[in-house]
Parts: structure tokens; sequence; C-alpha cells
């Protein structure tokens, strides 16, 4: 796991989110675009979870 803080993430998980919710306006969600940024996110927030369960 890369050393991102807190702050980082958030901003990275709110800007995926935005992102896999305007997709999600025009595709279906089995798109394989929509899957593939739902996975990153799923990573971001565990790294996330990681790091509040750490105390970091």
């Amino acid at each position: 796991m890369s050393h991102r803080n807190k702050q980082d993430l958030l901003k990275q998980i709110e800007k995926l989110r935005k992102q896999m919710n305007d997709l999600a306006k025009e595709k279906p969600l089995t798109d394989p675009e929509i899957i593939k940024i739902s996975q990153h996110l799923d990573l971001l927030l565990n790294d996330y979870e990681y790091l509040k369960n750490k105390g970091f």
C-alpha cells in the first residue's frame, strides 16, 4: 500500500464516485468501464479503512 494520507484518499474517492455516478447515467451498471471504476474505488475505500483503523 502506498503512503497516502486520508485526505488525499478522500479526494480520490469522491472523484471516482462522481465519475462512476456520471457514467451510470449513460451506461448500464454492468458496463466494463463502470466495473473498472468500481473496483478501483473498492481498493481506495479499503486503503482508507486501513489507515483509519490504524490511526493514521
